[in-house]
């Protein structure tokens, strides 16, 4: 049996996604936003020991885990003491990309290749993009960040690939919504050529990403008016040229 844990190393982030919830309120968790403490990493990390559970870990919850003053610091410590996958079996990352260094590219790309660990262990990065051009980034994001984000991952797929790694696999998501979904075409377009010139196998989803690929994944918009979004996502796809079922809503219930 497998569980989840998030073990978020801050409430902060650097943009305002207008469909996020910590972009809606000063204090994301009813108190006020923090970074975690390096002693705190080290006791949480510790304790994954005794779950019976296999743990997938991921360092994030609310807020954007790489602007946390030590995260480089506080995920190559995670791996160093995971030896033989001691304390977790899976490592995933979301991000937005902001703050995405070729340095850091790096530093991941060799943390998934590590000795002393399951080939697999370092699984995903979960890179939240939402937009293709500067101005719909800028609608739905709140910043202006689009150039500097689409130029990150651009160079940590490469460097993936100049470094013969597997691992981790990306998924590059576009939550639908009024404001970009007029332009999904292109971002799938835009993806699709990129990991095809590096020769990458990829798939594109409408619903959680389940197979170990590359993935563009078009995610619903969690909303008030449930309905409502649910049909955009769902013409939205079927007008990609899509395979799928011709209904108002596409999603599942594990959906994120």
């Amino acid at each position: 049996m497998e569980i989840h844990v998030n073990l978020e190393l801050t409430d902060h982030c650097n943009i305002k996604c207008g469909m996020c919830s910590q972009s809606l309120r000063d204090d994301a968790h009813g108190v006020p936003k923090r970074f975690m403490p390096w002693e705190t990493w080290k006791k949480a990390l510790a304790g994954l020991a005794d779950m019976e559970e296999e743990v997938h870990l991921c360092p994030h919850w609310l807020g954007e885990p790489t602007i946390h003053p030590e995260f480089d610091r506080f995920v190559e410590y995670a791996f160093a003491v995971n030896q033989q996958n001691r304390l977790f079996r899976e490592f995933k990352l979301h991000t937005n990309a902001v703050v995405f260094s070729e340095d850091r590219s790096r530093l991941l790309v060799d943390l998934a290749q590590a000795s002393g660990q399951l080939e697999d262990t370092f699984r995903w990065v979960h890179f939240s993009v939402d937009a293709f051009s500067p101005e719909a980034y800028s609608l739905v994001k709140g910043a202006d960040r689009r150039e500097q984000v689409y130029q990150n991952i651009h160079r940590f797929l490469e460097i993936r690939n100049a470094r013969g790694a597997r691992w981790p696999k990306v998924t590059l998501a576009f939550v639908v919504q009024p404001g970009n979904d007029h332009e999904a075409g292109d971002f799938l377009r835009h993806w699709q050529g990129t990991l095809q010139g590096l020769g990458c196998e990829s798939r594109v989803t409408w619903d959680w990403p389940h197979e170990l690929l590359d993935t563009i994944y078009f995610r619903p918009l969690n909303t008030g008016d449930q309905i409502t979004a649910d049909r955009l996502h769902a013409q939205t796809i079927q007008s990609l040229g899509l395979t799928v079922p011709k209904t108002d809503r596409l999603r599942s219930a594990e959906s994120f």
